[in-house]
């Protein structure tokens, strides 16, 4: 920590939840953690009134997105002042590869730079979150463990487990081997786990026991979003078609630390979308 937050932090009585990562409050509140992608069109509007609208709801954990040498347009001591006054903390951040769009933030940009702002504001984990299609090819496939690998050995570094999340198009083959299979048989488990996105998989037709029972401890980040029916468009969570039970009982085998509410679209307001789930995940305890 350089002078210049270190009296920043001061002055703002922040010194405590730095050192530690999280808050007290943290620790008695049960964890309900959210992918901030999910407000995007709010968080453009107005941050922390997004935010304070989410801890509303219940939330007190968040995954964000967009990292490019800023935090939405704020340094990292401005994120982390506006995470304390409205009451969250950051487990998880999306990252692209910086391939195809090489911007601060992707894992081929200034690396070391992004891990060093994760940590500060107390990040356990960092995510390659997305390939975009031009990457989605032959040639780039058999590199990515590589950099997958050399991108989590610079975050183990700093205490920050890194991880691949999925689409469906991963479920996909090329020269017959599934892309999603070969990303987990061509990393090291120690430096390279998963976020499983239910919703994806689902789509896909693939049932992610079998990839636990193969795999296991290697998921311990999950999205958690519902499909409808018909159209297997996004839908809030337990109205949809998605067995949640069944897969959050084999959490010990898949490895499971964290999971985030997401939801991509929806037919309503999203934050009345967000409340739905919220209500239906405190009502099962198989959630807990």
């Amino acid at each position: 920590m350089n002078r210049k937050d270190f009296i920043a932090l001061s002055s703002l009585g922040f010194l405590g939840l730095y050192t530690c990562g999280t808050s007290n409050m943290m620790n008695i509140r049960k964890p309900l953690a959210i992918q901030l992608y999910t407000v995007r069109d709010a968080i453009s509007d107005n941050l922390e009134k997004a935010l304070e609208k989410l801890v509303k709801l219940g939330f007190n954990q968040v995954e964000i997105y967009g990292y490019d040498g800023t935090f939405f347009g704020k340094t990292r001591t401005e994120f982390l002042a506006i995470l304390k006054n409205v009451g969250l903390e950051v487990i998880s951040s999306h990252h692209t590869t910086g391939i195809v769009h090489n911007t601060k933030g992707t894992l081929l940009n200034d690396w070391e730079k992004s891990v060093e702002d994760l940590h500060f504001i107390g990040s356990k984990y960092m995510v390659c979150s997305y390939l975009f299609e031009e990457e989605r090819t032959l040639e780039y496939y058999k590199k990515l463990p590589e950099l997958l690998n050399q991108s989590g050995e610079i975050t183990k570094k700093a205490g920050i487990e890194f991880a691949y999340h999925n689409h469906d198009f991963e479920f996909g083959k090329f020269d017959e081997i599934t892309v999603y299979d070969f990303i987990l048989d061509n990393t090291c488990p120690d430096l390279v786990k998963m976020e499983l996105d239910l919703y994806w998989m689902a789509k896909a037709g693939l049932n992610p026991l079998i990839y636990f029972e193969r795999y296991p401890k290697r998921f311990p980040l999950w999205h958690v979003k519902d499909m409808k029916a018909g159209t297997k468009d996004f839908t809030e969570i337990g109205n949809g078609t998605i067995d949640f039970k069944t897969i959050f009982e084999a959490r010990e085998k898949a490895g499971l630390k964290h999971w985030f509410v997401e939801q991509d679209s929806s037919d309503k307001d999203m934050f009345d979308s967000l409340k739905i789930s919220a209500d239906y995940i405190a009502k099962n305890n198989f959630f807990k």
